[in-house]
């Protein structure tokens, strides 16, 4: 902290912080033409980093990374232009004879480093040690193959076949209110596919039923969702009594509804990543409670409006409580959030970041999701305005496969926090109204153009 210089770290550690932080950090403490400067570096080894890169675009890539080494070196003294910062000009390059750049990070090689350094014993002879230490593990490596009963050296085949779902805190029994049980129930009758058959079939009941006041989109989505779960209940009873048609044991459990009292997690692990409350992360140096949801939903114009457009929108929130509802036969975990309100909790500035107001709480009415629905992000506080955070999101561990004949899609959106990829930049170096950054400690060169 005295030097304010940052040492000892790995080369995944010094990207991390650049791609994801540093843009992050800077938003308040730079003119705005240089850190635009500094935030197009970082998006663009954003971009250049990404598993599946778009061969299309390396050529407008390659004229990005010119544009901002000429902007660094108006802004920045010449003893910064070392030989690593002009290598950056050849990565484009790099990528169309080479492929993707993940095929050669360096990350795995310094880890196994790692590994080496820690067989040392003796540092009057380090090469030793690690020689011997090796050869004595791949001995060993080879004769437990020979040897029964005997693993092998490594994570035990017990820790390696770990649940991916599962509760990571203790459980309390909770009894919920009727409104907040029948709010969670509804939502899992709404994103249950053996239940969307007969959602239909109570949409076309509510519309012979009500014929005047079904005209009104509003109307019928608001009284569907009233009585969707009363009704389903009795329709689903009166097929198994006197049907013939087949109903599963599941949408029997699932139509009778689920137990009053549910269990209450403060930690919960779903497909792999670790859920915490926003109570549980207070007392926490780490954040593990930011969620996201990219759902359906009708977007409303006025109180007035009586048809509404139904579209694709994205939800940012805090998870407030983690709940696994009990239908009897087998349960399932969901997540009760306070959701970032839309119109006035949510913004995306000039550079492409998403920024949230986690004060402004909207949709009390539809707080539940299920835990297999959310996308895990992480908020940090906006330096430049206190009362926003900005959205960063974790790389995904999904693969999106190309299929020919189909638009080839930005992958760039899934894996990172800034939706509008590299956004434009005003290159002529800022407002009118302030002076330019101009070198005064070197005298210049004139050129003449012919």
């Amino acid at each position: 902290m005295k030097d304010l210089k940052l040492g000892g770290l790995k080369s995944h550690d010094y990207h991390t912080l650049m791609q994801q932080l540093l843009p992050v950090a800077i938003r308040g403490v730079l003119p705005k033409h240089v850190r635009d400067t500094i935030t197009r570096l970082c998006f663009f080894f954003n971009v250049l980093c990404n598993k599946v890169i778009d061969v299309s675009k390396l050529d407008d890539m390659q004229r990005e990374i010119v544009t901002i080494l000429c902007l660094l070196e108006k802004y920045f003294p010449p003893s910064f232009f070392d030989i690593m910062i002009h290598l950056t000009v050849h990565l484009v390059r790099e990528v169309k004879l080479c492929g993707p750049v993940w095929y050669r990070y360096m990350y795995p090689f310094e880890r196994y480093m790692k590994v080496l350094k820690g067989y040392v014993r003796n540092r009057n002879r380090p090469e030793g040690c690690i020689a011997e230490c090796y050869i004595a593990e791949e001995a060993i490596e080879f004769c437990s193959d020979y040897l029964c009963g005997v693993d092998t050296i490594g994570i035990p085949s017990s820790h390696r076949q770990i649940e991916l779902t599962k509760p990571l805190s203790g459980a309390i029994v909770h009894s919920t209110s009727d409104d907040e049980l029948h709010q969670a129930h509804r939502y899992v009758l709404a994103n249950d596919a053996e239940t969307d058959l007969y959602i239909e079939e109570h949409m076309v009941y509510l519309r012979a039923k009500f014929p005047h006041k079904a005209r009104s989109k509003k109307w019928l989505q608001d009284e569907h969702n009233r009585t969707f779960a009363i009704w389903l209940r009795d329709h689903v009873a009166h097929v198994v009594d006197y049907s013939t048609h087949q109903v599963s044991e599941r949408l029997k459990w699932i139509a009778r509804g689920p137990s009053k009292h549910v269990l209450k997690y403060s930690s919960y692990l779903i497909d792999g990543v670790i859920y915490a409350t926003k109570e549980r992360d207070d007392i926490r140096v780490v954040q593990n409670s930011g969620v996201s949801l990219v759902a359906k939903t009708m977007q409303v114009a006025s109180a007035k409006d009586k048809n509404p457009i139904v579209s694709d929108m994205v939800f940012y929130g805090v998870i407030e409580e983690i709940w696994v509802v009990d239908y009897h036969k087998f349960q399932i975990p969901m997540f009760k959030c306070n959701w970032v309100e839309n119109n006035n909790g949510i913004k995306i500035d000039d550079n492409g970041f998403t920024l949230v107001n986690l004060n402004r709480i909207g949709f009390k009415s539809d707080c539940f999701i299920l835990a297999s629905q959310a996308k895990q992000v992480f908020y940090i506080e906006d330096p430049e305005d206190p009362l926003w955070s900005v959205v960063l999101a974790t790389p995904s561990r999904e693969y999106f496969e190309y299929i020919e004949g189909e638009e080839f899609e930005d992958t760039a959106i899934h894996y990172q926090c800034f939706s509008r990829g590299l956004p434009s930049m005003d290159v002529d170096g800022g407002d009118d109204n302030k002076p330019p950054c101009i070198r005064e400690d070197c005298d210049g060169t004139w050129v003449e153009n012919n």
